[in-house]
C-alpha cells in the first residue's frame, strides 16, 4: 500500500493511496478534485474509489469531480450527506483496495456521523478530523464524551499504527501540548522536531498511535471531564 499526501488549500491534505499489486487506487478525503487528480494522472493511477470520512466540504469537495472524471466509486458516512456516495459506511463494514481490507469504526464528535478506516494488515488508519497529530478535532456536532470515546478507541490501535489525518495542524497543537504538559519531556522533544520540519516546509504526518500516547493531550485525557476542560483551553489558544 502505497500512501502520497497531495496537498489543498491551507493546510489540508488529501490522500492517494495505491496498491502496487492490484494497481487500484483510492482517494481519501478529496476536496478538491484536480490536485489529486494531477496527481495521480503523473503517477499513471486513476482514482477508482474515494473514501470520505466525514460530510465536510473540505473533505467532499471533490466528489463529483472526480466520479466525473474517472467513474470512482464514492463511499462515505451512513449518517452524513456525502455528495455522489454510492456505499454508505457503517461501523463494521468494510472498504477494498485490491487485497488490503479496511474497517470502519465509528468515531463521532468533530461530525456525529464520522468515521476511521483501519487496515490491520497494513498497520494504517485514516482518521479524518478526530484525531490531528498531538491534537484533534474540533466539536462542530458531538459532545465531549463522545469525542474523548472516539480518541480512546484509536488510542486502543496497536503502538506502531500510521495515523493519517486530513490536516497540517501539528506545529500549534504541538505549542498548545507543551503548555498543557509543561512537564513532559517527550512533547517538549516532539515540539522541537516539528519547528524545525516546519521550518523547511516539509509534513509532519502521518503520525503514529505510539507517538499520540506519549505526546498527545487530549489522547491522554484521563476522562471525558479533563478532555472538555482541555478542548476548550486549546478552542482559544493562540500559538
Amino acid at each position: 500500500m502505497e500512501i502520497v499526501a497531495v496537498p489543498a488549500f491551507a493546510d489540508n491534505y488529501l490522500w492517494l493511496v495505491h496498491d502496487q499489486a492490484s494497481g487500484e487506487t483510492a482517494v481519501v478525503d478529496p476536496g478538491d478534485s484536480a490536485p489529486v487528480l494531477a496527481e495521480a494522472d503523473q503517477r499513471g493511477w486513476s482514482s477508482g474509489q474515494v473514501w470520505n470520512t466525514h460530510w465536510h466540504r473540505d473533505h467532499t469537495g471533490g466528489n463529483l469531480a472526480i466520479k466525473a472524471a474517472t467513474g470512482a466509486r464514492i463511499s462515505g458516512p451512513a449518517a452524513e450527506d456525502i455528495p455522489g456516495r454510492d456505499v454508505a459506511l457503517s461501523e463494521g463494514d468494510q472498504v477494498r483496495l485490491g487485497e488490503h481490507v479496511g474497517r470502519v469504526i465509528a468515531v463521532p464528535g468533530h461530525t456525529l456521523g464520522h468515521i476511521a478506516l483501519i487496515f490491520d494488515d497494513a498497520g494504517v488508519a485514516f482518521v479524518g478530523d478526530t484525531l490531528f497529530a498531538m491534537g484533534c478535532g474540533r466539536l462542530f456536532e458531538g459532545t465531549p464524551q463522545q469525542m474523548h470515546q472516539s480518541l480512546q478507541a484509536l488510542a486502543g490501535l496497536p503502538a506502531d499504527t500510521r495515523l493519517y489525518c486530513a490536516h497540517e495542524y501539528t506545529l500549534s497543537n504541538a505549542r498548545f501540548a507543551a503548555v498543557a504538559e509543561p512537564g513532559n519531556a517527550a512533547i517538549a522533544e516532539r515540539l522541537a522536531l516539528v519547528q524545525g520540519l516546519r521550518d523547511r516546509d516539509q509534513i509532519t504526518l502521518p503520525t503514529s498511535v505510539a507517538q499520540e500516547r506519549e505526546t498527545n493531550p487530549f489522547v491522554r485525557a484521563t476522562d471525558w471531564l479533563e478532555f472538555a476542560r482541555l478542548r476548550a483551553q486549546k478552542d482559544s489558544f493562540r500559538s
